[in-house]
């Protein structure tokens, strides 16, 4: 038989060389939103991009990468 399962969702922010692993605050919601959600407390996503999902340790994990260059 057989059997399908849901992976679930985690979305890594890369702030600074680190990293911050934000659990999926509604599963229904577009990865877009959750990036949306989230902005309001790192205000660093509203400057950042999605990377493609990767699979990894049986859930889809999506990392928000911040886009902002540097002057020099």
């Amino acid at each position: 038989m057989l059997l399908a399962t849901l992976l679930e969702r985690v979305f890594i922010l890369k702030d600074n060389g680190q990293e911050i692993k934000l659990p999926d605050p509604e599963p229904k919601w577009s990865v877009e939103s959750v990036m949306n959600f989230y902005a309001n407390t790192y205000p660093i996503l509203t400057t950042s991009k999605i990377s493609a999902p990767k699979i990894k340790d049986d859930a889809v994990e999506y990392q928000f990468e911040s886009v902002m260059g540097t002057k020099g």
